[in-house]
């Protein structure tokens, strides 16, 4: 039986937005833009904490802030969207970037703080608005930009993560290697406002409605958290794992980076494929399981096979991008994919938020990594139930 809230035709209207909207390829490339700085902003200030020299306490509140912001700013960007529009709102994201990316290396560690703060905000609206802004410009390419715009967010969070050291380490001064993404995110901007300059206020005269009542959004968001539980957990604890194993911290760092790139190609190829499929679910559960093979591996061997579990790990993260294709596939105009990006975005960081603590606590308390990587094997699974759900051939009934 179909639940109330969902339709099973499976069409999926453009946007009303009157005309034709101009200048695609300028919108694809600052759309582009814009993702390559999603998540730079955040691995280059990790790679630098022990060469700025700050006080483990605040590392602790650096590492908790982005997706904490991604949490709280995320939720609330379905508010600011009906007040100000989607096209202001992604000016007011990418502006918010640029300053908090100048703005923390300022001063001190409350200046640092403040200027991360700012700037994840930024990101937190951008992870929001993207997929609307596909499913207005591109709706008939919606999987090839999806897989477009997370491959870069994906390469960008690489390559920060690779060069702000030897940036710092040329220019003596750490400031100086994280100055250097302002430089990006500014260019975002000045490319965005000339893409979307003269753009309607408003995407289109739906309704930017509560979802919290539909099935179908909270199978969406429970698949979005525990992969964004999984990702999280990955970036802060897998050079650790890798270490506990024997791993020089150089082995154990390289891991980490395959792990990020070798997901890029398939972060690209992952949401054509989804948008070619007539149900995502089985998609999901290859991913999924992906992961599951991945964090057996590092319970049972992390050394022996430390290169495969980490490709394992980085093909199966590609359950992101899928995610973000069901935002758009999952609802038929781009007010309900607003609002279904920001009920699965801030509430799935909000789920997520506590893993990577959560997952630390466990091995200080058993003295091992085996049972942390278990139960990340465990949450593994459950995605992949959860995703048959998520990725049946239906759609969000539209307002009334």
């Amino acid at each position: 039986m179909v639940p109330a809230d969902v339709q099973t035709d499976p069409q999926n209207p453009t946007s009303r937005l009157g005309a034709r909207l101009p200048r695609p390829a300028l919108m694809l490339a600052a759309v582009l833009l814009v993702a390559f700085n999603l998540r730079v902003a955040v691995t280059s200030l990790g790679t630098l904490f022990e060469l700025a020299g700050l006080h483990p306490a605040t590392q602790a509140v650096l590492t908790s802030l982005p997706v904490i912001c991604f949490a709280v700013v995320g939720g609330l960007g379905k508010t600011l969207i009906s007040r100000v529009g989607l096209y202001h709102c992604q000016t007011i994201a990418v502006g918010m970037l640029t300053a908090g990316l100048v703005v923390r290396v300022l001063d001190g560690p409350a200046i640092l703080i403040l200027g991360t703060v700012l700037a994840c905000s930024g990101i937190a609206l951008s992870n929001v608005l993207l997929p609307s802004l596909v499913k207005a410009h591109f709706p008939s390419r919606v999987g090839t930009v999806t897989g477009a715009y997370s491959a870069i967010l994906s390469a960008g969070a690489a390559i920060g993560a690779m060069t702000t050291v030897p940036i710092a380490e040329t220019s003596g001064s750490w400031r100086a290697g994280l100055l250097v993404w302002a430089s990006t995110a500014a260019l975002a901007l000045v490319v965005w406002l000339t893409a979307s300059r003269g753009m309607r206020r408003t995407i289109d005269s739906g309704s930017h409605r509560s979802l919290l009542r539909s099935p179908l959004a909270w199978a969406v968001t429970v698949v979005f958290a525990l992969q964004s539980a999984s990702a999280y957990v990955t970036m802060s604890w897998l050079p650790s794992i890798y270490a506990a194993a024997g791993l020089s911290p150089q082995q154990a760092g390289f891991l980490l980076a395959a792990s990020i790139l070798v997901g890029v190609p398939v972060y690209f190829a992952a949401p054509v494929i989804a948008m070619r499929m007539r149900s995502q679910g089985l998609l999901i559960a290859f991913f999924s399981l992906c992961l599951v093979c991945g964090y057996l591996g590092l319970c049972l061997a992390p050394a022996a096979g430390g290169l495969a579990w980490a490709v394992l790990i980085g093909v199966g993260g590609s359950v992101f991008p899928v995610t973000l294709s069901l935002f758009a596939l999952r609802t038929s105009n781009a007010a309900d994919t607003a609002s279904l990006s920001a009920m699965g975005q801030g509430f799935g960081y909000l789920i997520a938020a506590p893993m990577p603590f959560a997952v630390g606590l466990l091995q200080e308390w058993t003295g091992s990594w085996a049972l942390p990587c278990l139960v990340m094997a465990t949450l593994c699974l459950i995605q992949t139930i959860v995703g048959f759900s998520a990725g049946r051939q239906r759609v969000i009934a539209p307002a009334r």
